[in-house]
């Protein structure tokens, strides 16, 4: 077998794994009204290309429909589904800066 060296290492094939919280920017229900925005859910599945996502609430695909298992795909690269964001309290602010 061949001997095959990198400039660099090679980038990992997903960033994500099963049991990783994120955000997805989808549609789906908050106070029984339908909006588009961010929503956490769990990775459930994660292959070479596609990072698999489920809610607790509702959501729905582009042409209206109701997800069922509450189960998105999204492609592994897509600007779509990201890391939630820290969060900055009060409390974590020195006195004074506000």
């Amino acid at each position: 077998m061949a001997q095959i060296s990198y400039m660099k290492a090679p980038e990992p094939e997903s960033t994500y794994e099963v049991g990783d919280v994120v955000e997805v920017y989808c549609d789906h229900e908050k106070s029984n009204q339908r909006i588009r925005g961010w929503l956490k859910g769990i990775v459930v599945q994660v292959d070479s290309k596609m990072v698999a996502v489920q809610f607790r609430s509702n959501v729905f695909l582009t042409d209206g429909w109701m997800v069922p298992d509450h189960i998105l795909w999204y492609p592994a690269n897509s600007a779509h589904i990201r890391f939630p964001e820290k969060r900055t309290s009060r409390s974590n602010i020195p006195h004074g800066e506000l």
